[in-house]
């Protein structure tokens, strides 16, 4: 295998991993949106508060498939925008397993600052500000890992890596 055949393992900047973040949660939408739909008129919910716990175990299962689905096969469409890749820490595609091990793992975004809400007991506003806060500092965690990536990718075994079109050269930056 040549340099050129290697998959290169360079670590996108983090920057363009949040943006693909961000992008991703907007395409999100759509996914919920025809999920919560499919939900509500299979189970004739009428009101937004009934079903709730039903509906958000169900919209947790839908996400699992998604993530789980795209990364095994080793890019969402977001991260094919942002020419990102997940990988093994050896570069080989993920199986369904560790792919299922990232999704668990990567609601390390969103739980820790949800379970502190609870218990403290903030309103709504107070609690978006706290998650919008540890989603900086996760995302800033990501400096003090060896390679820059995230830590929730480095306890299941996965690296987002750059990810170019075929005949498209790095450039040094």
């Amino acid at each position: 295998m040549t340099s050129i055949d290697a998959p290169s393992l360079q670590t996108p900047s983090l920057r363009r991993r949040m943006a693909c973040w961000v992008y991703e949660g907007m395409l999100m939408f759509g996914v919920v949106f025809i999920a919560d739909y499919l939900f509500s008129t299979l189970s004739q919910t009428r009101n937004a508060m009934d079903n709730r716990n039903a509906q958000q175990a169900f919209l947790f299962v839908i996400f699992g498939i998604y993530f789980v689905w795209f990364w095994a096969k080793g890019q969402t469409l977001a991260m094919k925008t942002w020419n990102i890749r997940l990988t093994d820490l050896h570069g080989r595609q993920v199986s369904q397993r560790r792919a299922f091990a990232r999704y668990t793992l990567s609601w390390l975004w969103f739980l820790p600052p949800l379970a502190a809400s609870w218990l403290i007991g903030l309103d709504v506003r107070q609690a978006l500000v706290l998650a919008g806060g540890w989603i900086v500092i996760w995302a800033i965690l990501s400096r003090f890992h060896p390679d820059g990536q995230f830590w929730h990718d480095a306890l299941a075994g996965t690296r987002l890596v750059t990810s170019l079109p075929p005949g498209v050269r790095a450039t040094a930056a």
